[in-house]
């Protein structure tokens, strides 16, 4: 089980010719292969294109599964409507406007309300042009729209979104986090789902589900500490952020020396079914 970016994914935010060759062998092999991604099916769907996964793919950080043979959902994770209300409140007595999104027959809306900054923008404009995704923008009613809420998103200042992060973990019963970007450390980044919803359930859910005997994770960022947590054996990339390399058993090369797949290969080949 993968991280995508920072882990799988190279710095040009792309899974490698190589790596995806020698994941493909190894799936086709009888390797039990899949990522736990914070993305949406929508940005993942491309880049898992050269990709013949034998699982489902965790995305929005486990409030959903996506198979990607059939390309629809296979379970989801939603809020509660207040939750849905009390999170947005926190957000806008801080001057912030997130982005709810909610799933609607079998698409993922975005809605959003108010001014964005040019990384917002940017966000919006780079995700505008998936089938899979459709941004609702200047809606006064954001927070009470149609379909399922699965996360709330927003991106601002670290230091000024981890005071709003507090605020939340201190007064809504959720799933949350807020951890650097790593294309900006300045920028921080929120994520917030249901309660109970993380990679890491997610990934003993799948688990469970097909009699898995061991779990591997790989990860980079601080949102991937509770799914290493869980593992049976945990690997950070080398460019992963500090207190990830202290709690994975294992730190190998970088993101951008096909790390992942050829850590996996040489895993696989110490078991003689493979």
């Amino acid at each position: 089980m993968s991280d995508l970016d920072g882990t799988l994914l190279n710095s040009d935010s792309l899974i490698s010719p190589r790596s995806a060759e020698i994941l493909n062998e190894l799936i086709g092999n009888g390797v039990m292969f899949t990522i736990a991604t914070a993305r949406t099916p929508a940005t993942v769907v491309p880049l898992l294109g050269g990709m013949n996964l034998n699982l489902p793919a965790i995305v929005m950080a486990g409030a959903a599964m996506w198979d990607n043979s059939r390309k629809d959902y296979l379970n989801t994770n939603a809020f509660d409507e207040e939750t849905v209300g009390q999170v947005c409140s926190i957000c806008e007595d801080a001057g912030i406007h997130p982005f709810v999104y909610r799933r609607h027959k079998g698409q993922l809306e975005v809605h959003h309300f108010g001014a964005m900054s040019s990384t917002e923008s940017n966000f919006v404009e780079e995700r505008s042009h998936s089938v899979l995704k459709r941004f609702v923008l200047d809606e006064p009613d954001y927070v009470h729209s149609r379909g399922e809420a699965l996360l709330i998103f927003t991106m601002n200042e670290y230091e000024r979104l981890m005071r709003v992060y507090e605020r939340i973990s201190s007064e809504v019963t959720c799933s949350s986090v807020c951890y650097h970007d790593i294309f900006g450390p300045e920028t921080g980044l929120m994520e917030v789902y249901s309660c109970g919803t993380s990679k890491a359930e997610a990934i003993r859910r799948l688990a469970n589900d097909v009699n898995a005997d061991r779990i591997v994770v790989f990860g980079d960022n601080l949102n991937d500490l509770p799914m290493l947590e869980i593992a049976d054996y945990s690997v950070a990339t080398a460019n992963a952020v500090e207190d990830v390399r202290n709690v994975a058993d294992e730190v190998i090369g970088c993101n951008d020396a096909d790390s992942v797949a050829l850590w996996i290969q040489h895993d696989a080949g110490q078991y003689p079914q493979f």
